[in-house]
């Protein structure tokens, strides 16, 4: 087997621990609580430490992935990732808890763009479009972690029972992965900002990207936290019922990035796009506008199948960028994403408050037509001469 398709294995393997460590936590949370005997508002507060460990980990690493190479960093990441969701489960109180989270997310965000770094130069590797499929594999193992999770938690075994086994299940997947990780090497030449023309236009662009994977952030946030809100009270569902919301986003999510390299490879990135935000735009809000409790559920699922490959496809632009600072590019675009994953919730809760929610889940919406509109952004990112202010050889 060559290096580039060992290379696929060893990532897509980092990808589906990543996801199940990052499930099985969420599966437990309720647990956690409960057995430090944590409120609403302080549990939040711990979960908030979790999700700051995260950004500075995103925003902090890239120049390191740079400088040493995505698999110098991403091996030791893994690594980490499974010891260190044990800590969680140890902690004795409120501040030890808080702490274990905010380390645990500091690398959880450092593995993030390593491996997404390390996952564009497979793809290049390969010479075609692979950077859905690894995200496909985050949202399996997203799945299969919170399964696992609840498995234990249905045999009355303790958190630290889970988190201990699956840490040390995600080590050994980790290790075993570290030997077929494609190799890769520091850049070469690293250019300052000022001996590089291009520099304002890449950093404009990159900001755009994020933008966008803002967006698409923002309706998967809407969906994880509203959903089920959305479908009990407002349509007068079952708790049961209201279920089926979120998990016709999570099953569609899967299944649109298991085909979504396919769709890249044969019709181009930004049709995919295109095609991407106005599904998720109108299938959620014929959903919206029919107000019936299927047509909420298909309109959710639909919202999960547009927003599927959006992500993968701008972080893979992203990277091919400027190869030598794949790092950096991807800390900006994830890092600025990620925020729509965090704050977007909380914002259309406050529209809800004001407005009502059905009105208020009008603002994904809206954001999925803006990625129909910035689509094109990923034709400029495939011309260097756009970006430097040169013209290619033989241009008029």
């Amino acid at each position: 087997m060559d290096p580039a398709h060992r290379g696929r294995i060893a990532t897509s393997l980092i990808f589906l621990m990543f996801g199940a460590a990052l499930g099985v936590w969420t599966a437990r949370i309720p647990a956690v609580k409960a057995t430090l005997g944590l409120s609403d508002g302080r549990l939040s507060i711990a979960l908030l430490a979790f999700a700051a460990g995260c950004i500075t980990g995103m925003a902090l690493i890239g120049r390191l992935t740079d400088r040493f190479g995505s698999s110098r960093v991403l091996v030791p990441a893994a690594l980490l990732e499974g010891a260190l969701l044990i800590p969680p489960a140890l902690a004795g109180g409120l501040v030890t808890l808080g702490v274990a989270l905010f380390v645990f997310g500091a690398v959880h965000g450092t593995l993030n763009i390593a491996m997404n770094a390390n996952a564009a130069e497979v793809e290049r590797a390969h010479g075609r479009p692979i950077m859905a499929s690894f995200h496909a594999l985050y949202s399996i193992g997203g799945f299969l972690g919170a399964i696992t999770g609840s498995l234990f938690a249905h045999a009355g075994l303790s958190v630290a029972t889970t988190l201990i086994s699956v840490g040390l299940v995600a080590v050994a997947l980790a290790a075993l992965a570290s030997r077929w990780v494609l190799p890769s090497s520091p850049a070469a030449v690293h250019l300052t900002d000022s001996d590089d023309r291009g520099a304002a236009g890449r950093r404009s662009l990159l900001v755009l990207f994020g933008v966008v994977v803002l967006c698409t952030l923002v309706g998967e946030g809407a969906a994880a936290d509203w959903s089920a809100v959305y479908l009990r009270d407002d349509l007068g569902t079952s708790e049961g019922f209201a279920a089926y919301g979120y998990a016709a986003f999570a099953i569609m999510m899967t299944a649109g990035r298991l085909v979504g390299d396919r769709v890249a490879g044969r019709f181009g990135s930004v049709t995919l796009i295109r095609a991407s935000g106005l599904i998720a735009a109108a299938g959620l809000g014929l959903g919206l506008l029919i107000g019936h409790p299927l047509a909420g559920v298909a309109g959710f699922g639909l919202l999960g199948l547009g927003v599927s490959c959006v992500a993968p496809q701008f972080f893979s632009a992203a990277a091919g960028v400027d190869p030598s600072r794949a790092g950096q590019a991807l800390s900006t675009v994830v890092s600025i994403g990620y925020v729509g994953f965090l704050l977007g919730p909380i914002a259309i809760g406050a529209a809800a408050t004001a407005v009502g929610l059905p009105t208020a889940l009008w603002i994904p919406v809206a954001l999925a037509f803006f990625v129909t509109l910035s689509a094109g952004s990923i034709r400029v990112a495939r011309r260097p001469d756009a970006l430097s202010g040169e013209r290619p050889a033989g241009a008029a």
